[in-house]
């Protein structure tokens, strides 16, 4: 047998050339591994039930079907009725959320700053954390009247204890290190707040805001079912119960859908777009 000359002659067999196929549910694949994609479907089928589910149900009165539903809301918005409704809600929520947030963050900070501030905190959340804010509406009715304060009341409860726990849960999960090296740098108590405590408990914080958030949407829409117009105007809860009155029942799922959308946007654009502007971004969370 002859014998190779050079090492060179030494080769190892060439493997085939294949053409790379995709493969037919490689589309389909790329759809199902993208959440927004996947959440949209999800919609989509949830819709497509509604509407099956109310033509065989064939009572508009119990249950209107999705078309009916975004016809009713199509026209209450052509009218302004919606938008006015909407925007008063959503100015009532704002005043609350708002001053729900100050006064987390005072409390937070005392707590934080000291020991009986930490105790005071663990016990008033401990008190009133409990409590749904909607029970304390007769009382506001009491204190304030029937009016916006009442309502604003009522959300400031909702909002300031679901944000305070978890910001002070947050910032009692820093690691000692991380302390140590804003303390070293001789920061003023609102510096060491601002940018060691704040930065690393920020997933804490923002998780807090979102059930302030939750919290807060839902005691609005329940306490303006109650008594939600004030001078002539009313929010989407007052929307609600004035169509139901009137066995507008189209018009009472249009309102139930606006909240359904509002709290979308909110969780899916203004939490999210937070969250990658901050959370990953500075790689808290993969």
């Amino acid at each position: 047998m002859p014998m190779p000359e050079r090492a060179d002659d030494y080769r190892l067999p060439q493997p085939l050339a294949l053409d790379v196929v995709e493969q037919p549910n490689a589309a389909w694949r790329r759809v199902y591994e993208n959440a927004a994609a996947r959440k949209i479907a999800l919609l989509i089928v949830l819709a497509a039930v509604w509407e099956l589910y109310a033509r065989s149900l064939n009572n508009p009165l119990v249950f209107p079907t999705l078309t009916a539903t975004v016809t009713a809301l199509l026209g209450s918005i052509a009218d302004g009725e919606m938008p006015r409704a909407v925007g008063y809600t959503l100015m009532l929520l704002g005043k609350g959320y708002a001053l729900g947030l100050v006064l987390a963050a005072l409390l937070t900070a005392f707590a934080t700053l000291s020991g009986i501030g930490a105790d005071l905190l663990e016990t008033l959340t401990s008190m009133f954390n409990p409590l749904p804010s909607i029970a304390l509406l007769p009382l506001a009715l009491i204190w304030f009247g029937l009016g916006d304060a009442s309502i604003i009341f009522v959300l400031v409860h909702a909002v300031l204890w679901a944000v305070a726990l978890n910001t002070h849960a947050g910032f009692r999960a820093i690691s000692p290190t991380l302390r140590m090296v804003g303390q070293n740098y001789g920061l003023s108590p609102a510096g060491y707040i601002a940018r060691i405590l704040i930065p690393g408990a920020f997933p804490s914080i923002l998780t807090g805001l979102k059930v302030g958030w939750a919290f807060a949407w839902r005691t609005l829409i329940a306490a303006e079912l109650v008594f939600g117009v004030s001078s002539g105007a009313g929010g989407i809860g007052w929307y609600i119960f004035e169509h139901k009155n009137q066995l507008l029942i189209p018009n009472v799922f249009a309102g139930l859908l606006t909240v359904i959308l509002f709290g979308l946007f909110v969780e899916h654009v203004i939490f999210r777009t937070i969250e990658e502007r901050t959370v990953r971004r500075w790689g808290m969370q993969s």
